[in-house]
């Protein structure tokens, strides 16, 4: 038996014997773990890599149809709380991002 054989057959034993909260409680202790161990550069920079992974993969229309959606479930979730709304916040940022693009 091959070691990924393996592993993929201890991976379905595992899941038959656990349920989601096993799954959950271990992802919440693994998120505790990295928080205590990283400071906010950290997660500056790896949001900063998955924003540009995902403006890499997706053009300014992306960004409209995400922005407007938010919008829409926004708009469709009561009164206003003072904050820019996501339809906005959404246009802003596709905006801001092709200008950047234009840039480079």
């Amino acid at each position: 038996m091959s070691r990924e054989e393996a592993g993929r057959m201890g991976g379905e034993a595992t899941a038959k014997n656990h349920d989601r909260e096993f799954y959950q409680e271990i992802g919440r202790k693994g998120g505790e773990a990295t928080a205590e161990s990283h400071g906010r550069e950290f997660y500056q920079e790896i949001g900063r890599k998955g924003g540009e992974a995902t403006s890499d993969s997706h053009d300014r229309e992306f960004y409209q149809e995400i922005g407007q959606k938010g919008g829409e479930s926004r708009g469709n979730s009561g009164g206003n709380d003072g904050k820019m709304s996501r339809e906005e916040a959404g246009r802003k940022g596709g905006e801001a991002r092709a200008r950047q693009r234009n840039d480079d």
